[in-house]
């Protein structure tokens, strides 16, 4: 005998959604991964808000964006739910938790990094930040690297970042040009593979299901689209022209708020694929931070909940503080400020990809198409990862350079790190909570090793 099945819910109060958004914001650990996973247990599984193939149809269009795409799959469906604001407010809530606890780690960073306390702990951590790049790269790399095309592109776009500093923009539109005009000749060949998961039948029904008729605000409209695009823009704009106007073009705010508005454009492949652009610009050319500071960053990102490029609130941060852009008597405004612009340029291009283009994928029902030149960027992102995880190990087993001596304990730590990651499957907070005390115990309890 079969049990019957529970009724959907016929509703759900703004109220209630804006509770869970906010808990949400507080409990998405565990990468993109883990957050999809969590939206789909509690809003498919229990919740029953919406349907496993509307969640899905709504996951593929977030994949195919720049930016994160946990935090886009909650902004569509809280748009999907109650309209703009609450498309608004489920994204905004992903975030907003994640910046305070950055700004309040972040200080704690500056202020007492020298501690031994703190400073073991890092001393442990970035080895397991070292490992944890490396394993995304794989992780990428056996659901890109499909065939002999996709490996040479990620072989083409390593050797150019590692050997001729090629800019990160440059290799993402030379992959897409590949992957567009190549799928023309061969389209199997850039095809995206794998795919999710056959859905599930036995969730029961839901608030929005697969035949849930498209809600009147979600249905497209060329005066709908057309606002959208102009309200992002001028919301832009009108941040830009603030800064300009009190900062000047040459400002640290201002070139801040100009430079991770490009870097919000990159994300192709997670922020793992943007760190290199990021470490390019804020710490080679800006010099906002070190590259030291910048492996810090990753493992306080890494620590926190939400999305993982939140790690750029970290570099505006730390460069606001020493830049001083507020001048040496307001340290923490101004190192605030910066964080705050940089997170809002950072995801206001990921609200205007759903608002505005949230109407068009309930229209096509999924049949996006033009998928081949994600595909090739996705494989790029292979070789720029890997070159990435290069740039840390040197400055992690080699702090003083080559010419100074070699961190054998770092090395032990960072492979073990990879043996747990790869061998045992050990999540993200375990590997990092025990590299820290690993790392604890070398710089205090036997400081001979330090």
């Amino acid at each position: 005998m079969q049990t019957a099945q529970p009724p959907a819910p016929t509703s759900v109060p703004f109220r209630e959604a804006f509770l869970f958004w906010l808990k949400l914001g507080f409990i998405s650990f565990g990468g993109p991964a883990g957050q999809i996973a969590i939206m789909h247990a509690e809003l498919v599984e229990r919740r029953r808000w919406i349907s496993e193939n509307r969640f899905l149809h709504a996951l593929n269009y977030c994949m195919l964006l720049p930016g994160p795409e946990a935090q886009q799959l909650a902004t569509y469906i809280g748009w999907l739910m109650h309209r703009t604001w609450g498309g608004i407010v489920a994204g905004a809530l992903f975030v907003l938790p994640s910046l305070f606890i950055l700004i309040g780690l972040s200080w704690v960073y500056l202020r007492f990094g020298d501690v031994p306390v703190v400073a073991g702990i890092f001393y442990g951590i970035k080895p397991a930040v070292t490992a944890l790049v490396l394993h995304a790269a794989h992780r990428i790399g056996t659901r890109a690297l499909k065939n002999g095309w996709m490996w040479g592109i990620a072989a083409a776009s390593f050797v150019a970042i590692f050997a001729f500093d090629t800019p990160f923009p440059a290799i993402v539109l030379a992959a897409g040009l590949i992957g567009y005009f190549g799928a023309q000749r061969w389209p199997a060949v850039f095809a995206l593979g794998g795919g999710h998961a056959n859905a599930h039948k036995g969730y029961g029904p839901a608030l929005i299901d697969d035949d849930t008729p498209t809600p009147a605000h979600a249905r497209f409209s060329r005066v709908h689209l057309v606002k959208v695009l102009l309200a992002g823009l001028g919301l832009w704009l009108a941040a830009m022209g603030l800064l300009v106007a009190t900062e000047g073009w040459q400002g640290t705010l201002t070139q801040m708020g100009w430079f991770f508005t490009k870097a919000a454009m990159l994300t192709f492949g997670g922020a793992y694929a943007v760190l290199p652009y990021v470490y390019q610009g804020a710490v080679e050319h800006y010099q906002w931070l070190s590259g030291p500071q910048m492996i810090d960053g990753l493992a306080l990102g890494e620590t926190t909940p939400g999305p993982l490029i939140m790690v750029v609130a970290f570099v505006g941060f730390v460069g606001g503080w020493l830049q001083q852009v507020w001048g040496s008597d307001a340290l923490f405004a101004g190192a605030v400020a910066a964080a705050t612009v940089v997170t809002f340029v950072t995801f206001l291009p990921s609200f205007i990809f759903i608002l505005a283009g949230g109407p068009l994928v309930e229209a096509t029902h999924g049949k996006l198409g033009f998928t081949a030149p994600l595909s090739a960027i996705t494989a790029a992102v292979v070789g720029v990862i890997l070159n990435l995880a290069l740039f840390f190990a040197y400055h992690l087993l080699w702090p003083q350079g080559f010419d100074g001596r070699f961190d054998a304990v770092s090395a032990v730590i960072a492979v073990g790190a990879l043996v747990a990651l790869f061998r045992f499957k050990l999540g993200v907070m375990p590997l990092l909570g025990g590299c820290a005390v690993v790392g604890l115990l070398v710089k205090v309890a036997v400081p001979y090793f330090a």
